[in-house]
């Protein structure tokens, strides 16, 4: 009996191509629709940020350096709401930076995305937080700046390549515009 189990012939299976491409495409296009949504909506936002005026140059001579820093630029958002993306002018755009304060005011630097300048009379306050759209860190570990800019406020992201640094910026420029500062909390 086994030696006639053994000898009845079995058939391969058969792929089903048809039917693997049909998912595949069909995958393939809703991904795509999905990144098309995406885009649109991020497109959608930036127009109804329109409003916001070009972001300011750095001056010609800006002074001598106070603080510089290097790190990552996380994105800004209307202030005190930490998930209200600002986009309009490159200012959603995540990049390398390299912060410079100056007795004139806040240079960011981002390669391969707009430079702005932030003048004194236009930094608020500065804090340590945890959260800026698109990203969450530990307690603390992101140097949020708040500044004017259209007439809007808004809350800047930074994180330095040296978390340690966050304090002394903090300090920096809270006391360049007499704001009190109490355990790392400005106001």
């Amino acid at each position: 009996m086994a030696a006639g189990l053994a000898a009845e012939p079995k058939s391969a299976e058969v792929t089903n191509w048809a039917g693997r491409i049909g998912w595949v495409v069909g995958l393939a296009l809703f991904v795509a629709l999905v990144y098309w949504l995406m885009r649109q909506g991020w497109k959608w936002r930036a127009t109804l940020q329109s409003d916001l005026p070009e972001l300011p140059e750095s001056p010609a001579e800006p002074g001598a350096a106070k603080l510089r820093m290097s790190g990552r630029y996380h994105g800004s958002t209307t202030a005190g709401q930490w998930l209200d993306r600002i986009v309009a002018h490159g200012l959603g755009t995540r990049s390398r930076v390299e912060l410079t304060l100056t007795e004139q005011g806040l240079d960011v630097v981002r390669p391969g995305a707009d430079d702005f300048f932030v003048p004194r009379e236009r930094l608020v306050e500065a804090r340590l937080d945890k959260g800026i759209a698109g990203k969450v860190l530990a307690e603390g570990g992101l140097l949020v700046v708040t500044w004017e800019h259209g007439g809007k406020q808004l809350d800047s992201g930074f994180r330095s390549d040296r978390a340690a640094e966050h304090a002394a910026w903090v300090e920096a420029i809270n006391s360049m515009n007499n704001v009190r500062t109490t355990e790392g909390t400005a106001r």
